[in-house]
C-alpha cells in the first residue's frame, strides 16, 4: 500500500504524544492502533488490525512454531539482569562498591569520566554496553549525587557511537557485511569491505563528536535544559530521579542490603557476565561461520541475544552462589529475585510496545518513503549532509538504527555509483552517522530504552535530557558533512567539526555560567 507522506503519521503522532503527555505506553499504544488501522483499510479494518497487532506481539515470543531467539531472549536477559542487580544489592555488593569507589573517585567529574571510559572500552555490543555500564557505574555515580538522567546520557552517548566505529563489534560486523555487498554490486575493487569500514570511521562525525561532547559536558559542567534541573535536584536534595514519577527503573523498596558485603560481591557477577557473554559471542560466531574462521567472520555471525542470555544465566548462578556464601536467608533470596524481576517490567513493557510499533511502521513503508525523498539531481556537495539528515529522520521515526542501515546504505551506494564513485565512502559514513543521531533522539529506540534502564532513569527523563545534546552534535555533524561533501577531504570535514565543537563548548560555558541562566 502506497501511503506516501501519510506513512509518517503514526510515528510522529506517537512521538508528539510522548513529549506532550510524558506517558510512553499510552503514546506508543495510540501510534500502534492508528498505524494498524491505516495498514488494514477495508470493511474488516478493526478485526484485521487487532489480528495484526496480536500476531506481532505473539511473534516477539514465538516465530514459526519455535522460540524467538532475538526479542524473547532480550526480554529474558533483562529479567536476569534485574535479578542479578537485586542480589548484588541485597548482599551489600553495591553499597560496598560505592564506598570503595568514593576512596578512588574523588569528584563528580571523575565519576562521570569513569562511566564514559567504561562506555568507550565496552564496545562489543550496544545492548551489552548500555545495560552493563549503567549497572556498574550506578553505585559510584549515586554516591556523588549524579542524576540518573545524566548517567543515562553518558551511557547512551558512548554505547552506539563506539559500536558503530569499531570493527570488532556486532555492529561493525553487520555493517561490514552490508558494505561488502555494496562494493561487489558496484564493482568497487580499490578497497575491501573491512578497509572501507576503517576509512569510513573518521568520517562518522556524529559518533566522534558525541563521545567528545560527553567528556566536555562532564568536565565543563555543561548542564543545559532539563538536565540542569535533574542535576540541581540531585546535588541539592540527593534525589537522583524525579520521585513524582515513582521509583526509578531497577529499584524497589525491597532491594536493600540484607547483609554486609564486599566489593567482590559486585565485581564477580559483573566480571562473569562480561567474560561469559564475550565467550558465548565467540562460540556462537564460530559455530555459525562457514568456511575459514576469522575474528571478523566470528563477530559477523555471532548470536548476540543468545550470548547475552547465556552470560546472564551464568552470572546469576554466581550471584546466587555469593548469596548463599553470605548466608542470606532463602526467603530474602526469593524476595530479592522477585523484586529484580518486578523492577524490569516497566522497561520490558516499553520494549514490547516499541517493537510492535516498529513492525507497524515497517508495514506502512515509512522507511521506503523517507529514503525515496532523495533526489539524485541535487548538487553533489549536498549529498552527504542530505543523507545524514534523511537517515537521522528515518531512525528517529522508526526507532531502529540497524533497520536504517539496511535500507539507506544500499540506496546511498546506488546514488554514489551513478553520480560520483568518489562519494561512496562519504555517503555511507553519512548514513551510519545519521542513523545513530536519529536513534539518540528517538524515544522508541530500544537502545535508548535500555540505556535508561541500565542507568536506573525514567525513560522519558532520559529522552528529554539527552535530546538537546544530540541536536547540538547533530548540527555540528551536518556542517561537517557539508564541508566534506564540497571539499572531498576528510581532514577539512574534521577541521570544520573540531572548530564548531570548540566554539560550541565556549558558547555553552558562557551561557551556563551567566547569571541570567543560573537564575532560570
Amino acid at each position: 500500500m502506497e501511503l506516501g507522506i501519510l506513512s509518517i503519521v503514526p510515528p510522529i503522532l506517537a512521538l508528539l504524544m510522548v513529549i506532550i503527555t510524558k506517558r510512553v505506553l499510552v503514546s506508543l499504544g495510540v501510534g500502534i492502533i492508528v498505524g494498524a488501522l491505516m495498514v488494514n483499510q477495508g470493511e474488516s479494518m478493526i478485526i484485521d488490525s487487532i489480528s495484526q497487532i496480536a500476531s506481532i506481539v505473539s511473534g516477539i515470543f514465538i516465530v514459526d512454531g519455535a522460540i524467538n531467539s532475538w526479542e524473547f531472549y532480550i526480554i529474558l536477559f533483562l529479567l536476569l539482569l534485574g535479578m542479578i542487580a537485586s542480589l548484588i544489592t541485597i548482599t551489600g555488593g553495591s553499597q560496598a562498591f560505592g564506598e570503595w569507589a568514593l576512596t578512588k573517585v574523588k569528584s563528580r567529574i571523575g565519576a562521570q569520566f569513569v562511566s564514559a571510559f567504561l562506555g568507550i572500552i565496552i564496545f562489543i555490543d550496544d545492548y551489552f554496553n548500555s545495560l552493563t555500564v549503567g549497572n556498574v557505574s550506578r553505585p559510584f555515580t549515586d554516591r556523588h549525587n549524579i542524576s540518573r538522567a545524566k548517567l543515562a546520557y553518558i551511557v547512551d552517548s558512548t554505547a552506539a557511537p563506539m559500536c558503530v566505529i569499531s570493527p570488532l563489534s556486532s555492529w561493525g560486523a553487520y555493517i561490514i557485511t552490508i558494505i561488502g555487498g555494496i562494493l561487489v554490486t558496484h564493482g568497487v575493487t580499490q578497497y575491501e569491505a573491512l578497509q572501507a569500514f576503517l576509512f569510513i570511521a573518521p568520517m562518522n562525525f556524529y559518533a566522534i563528536f558525541a563521545i567528545l561532547f560527553v567528556l566536555a559536558v562532564a568536565y565543563f559542567k555543561l548542564d543545559i535544559g532539563l538536565m540542569r534541573t535533574h542535576e540541581n535536584r540531585a546535588i541539592n536534595t540527593g534525589e537522583l530521579v524525579d520521585t513524582k514519577k515513582g521509583p526509578a527503573p531497577g529499584e524497589s523498596d525491597q532491594m536493600k542490603p540484607a547483609v554486609k558485603g564486599n566489593v567482590g560481591d559486585l565485581i564477580w557477577p559483573i566480571a562473569v557476565l562480561i567474560v561469559a557473554t564475550i565467550l558465548s559471542m565467540i562460540l556462537t560466531g564460530i559455530q555459525a561461520t562457514e568456511g575459514s574462521v576469522t575474528l571478523l567472520a566470528t563477530f559477523e555471525n555471532t548470536d548476540v541475544a543468545a550470548s547475552l542470555l547465556y552470560g546472564g544465566i551464568i552470572s546469576l548462578i554466581v550471584a546466587i552462589g555469593i548469596s548463599f556464601s553470605r548466608r542470606l536467608p532463602v526467603k530474602i533470596l526469593g524476595v530479592g529475585l522477585g523484586a529484580g524481576i518486578k523492577s524490569m517490567l516497566p522497561a520490558i513493557y516499553i520494549l514490547i510496545f516499541a517493537w510492535t510499533i516498529i513492525e507497524i511502521i515497517g508495514a506502512l513503508g515509512t522507511g521506503e518513503y523517507l529514503a525515496g525523498l532523495v533526489d539524485e539531481h541535487i548538487q553533489l556537495g549536498y549529498l552527504p549532509a542530505l543523507l545524514f539528515i534523511i537517515a537521522a529522520f528515518m531512525a528517529f521515526s522508526t526507532g531502529t538504527s540497524w533497520g536504517t542501515f539496511g535500507i539507506m546504505l544500499p540506496i546511498a551506494g546506488d546514488i554514489a555509483a551513478v553520480t560520483d564513485i568518489n562519494l561512496m565512502l562519504p555517503v555511507l559514513a553519512a548514513v551510519l552517522a545519521g542513523a545513530i543521531f536519529g536513534d539518540h533522539c528517538s524515544p522508541i529506540s530500544d537502545t535508548t530504552i535500555l540505556s535508561s534502564t541500565g542507568a536506573g532513569s525514567h525513560h522519558i527523563d532520559h529522552v528529554m535530557t539527552q535530546l538537546p545534546y544530540a541536536l547540538i552534535v547533530g548540527v555540528i555533524a551536518t556542517l561537517s558533512f557539508l564541508a566534506l561533501g564540497f571539499s572531498g577531504s576528510v581532514w577539512i570535514g574534521l577541521l570544520v567539526g573540531f572548530a564548531l565543537f570548540a566554539l560550541t563548548i565556549f558558547i555553552l560555558k558562557v551561557l551556563v555560567n551567566s547569571s541570567v541562566y543560573q537564575e532560570v
